[in-house]
């Protein structure tokens, strides 16, 4: 008797371990939660910047989560801790508040940088109710235009089964988190005007060896050139609409948004 039970309990945790709410395709649901350490993401804005997001969704005492959490954790250090097109966050089922996430991040999450986690008091619960998940873990992709692109990446054999997930023609450069957040951010540039008929200008702090890309809202790049001057004068032939520039420098990147009429 105790086999079977044992048996039921393995079925409980790994059937339908998948979005049941949204199928591949559809669009999802608009979020906004805060992590553990209180910072704030929003999903549209995410993907309008051009990233995909990977969520992650556990709870504390789940046996395959922890066994699951440094696999994503890696996978999240090694394409640049969010600062790059990857973006991954991990989504708490409710049962869990700030200091039981951080406890199991500490104890569970590996030695990497970790991914941002979600607890109860984040509004976990609120995205696990609407994404529909009952069994953990589950891992979905989000892609640009907010669409559900896998919702079922599983079973894990390590990072590569988050980079079997990539689409077509996304390629993310693999960038560990060697760059210190002071680093990082004292790289930016100045673009004008963010309404424009194609006619924009870019200014960067120096002279630097840099690459201009540009993405529509579908996260399709439909500009891209390198330069090495500090004042960048572009003459977009876009059709109208709103686009996302991202500004590569010695791979630290930063994304602004233009709305070409």
């Amino acid at each position: 008797m105790k086999k079977i039970t044992l048996i039921l309990l393995l079925f409980t945790v790994f059937a339908n371990a998948q979005v049941n709410n949204y199928n591949v395709g559809d669009v999802v649901d608009d979020f906004t939660v805060t992590d553990t350490e209180g910072n704030e993401y929003n999903l549209y804005t995410l993907t309008a910047e051009g990233k995909y997001v990977w969520l992650d969704f556990f709870f504390v005492d789940c046996v395959p989560c922890q066994g699951s959490a440094p696999i994503f954790n890696e996978f999240f250090d090694k394409y640049g801790c969010n600062q790059g097109d990857v973006f991954a966050i991990s989504i708490n089922n409710g049962n869990d508040n700030d200091a039981r996430v951080r406890g199991y991040e500490e104890e569970f999450g590996g030695p990497f940088n970790h991914a941002p986690a979600v607890s109860n008091e984040g509004g976990g619960p609120e995205v696990d109710t609407n994404f529909g998940v009952n069994a953990y873990p589950t891992f979905c992709l989000i892609g640009p235009g907010n669409v559900l692109l896998n919702k079922d990446i599983w079973p894990l054999s390590g990072i590569e089964t988050f980079e079997n997930t990539f689409p077509q023609g996304f390629e993310p450069p693999a960038m560990q988190c060697t760059v210190g957040i002071e680093e990082a951010t004292a790289f930016d540039f100045s673009i004008y005007p963010t309404v424009s008929k194609g006619n924009v200008s870019i200014s960067l702090p120096s002279s630097v060896e840099s690459s201009v890309a540009i993405f529509n809202t579908l996260g399709q790049q439909v500009f891209q050139n390198n330069y090495s001057d500090k004042n960048i004068n572009l003459n977009l032939q876009l059709a109208p609409g709103v686009y996302m520039v991202k500004v590569t420098s010695d791979e630290n990147s930063i994304t602004k948004r233009i709305i070409i009429e």
